[in-house]
């Protein structure tokens, strides 16, 4: 299964917290899933980091690239297809970062591991179960 991981999807993973379901643990974990990890999500932790509005280790936001390898993730370019979906996306989702989120999942046809049930609205595949 390939997979698109929601920012708190990929923190919860990486603290190992509880909020993030057995089954979705176990899928992101499969040597069957390709687990995909968004531009978005680097910038939007690096943002919230920044801001203090984020409490994670230090040298996540710096080192982003280093911890995706260690998880054997794979990094998800934002493209200029992305960002014209992402911005031309209805609905009332107000998040720039889920928007695009979705616009990636929609263009690359990844399902989306993510706790957000407005996601549902967009017409694709979130894992959280």
């Amino acid at each position: 299964m390939r997979l698109l991981l929601d920012t708190h999807a990929l923190l919860w993973w990486l603290s190992g917290d509880t909020s993030l379901p057995h089954s979705a643990k176990k899928l992101i974990g499969s040597r069957n899933s390709q687990v995909l990890v968004s531009a978005a999500s680097a910038w939007e932790i690096a943002t919230k980091v920044r801001l203090g509005r984020l409490d994670v280790p230090a040298d996540l936001a710096k080192d982003f690239g280093g911890y995706m390898a260690r998880e054997r993730f794979e990094s998800l370019s934002i493209s200029t297809e992305h960002g014209i979906r992402a911005g031309s996306l209805p609905g009332a989702h107000k998040d720039p970062f889920d928007r695009m989120l979705v616009a990636q999942a929609q263009i690359e046809g990844l399902a989306i591991v993510s706790n957000d049930a407005l996601l549902d609205g967009y017409g694709v595949v979130r894992v959280w179960f």
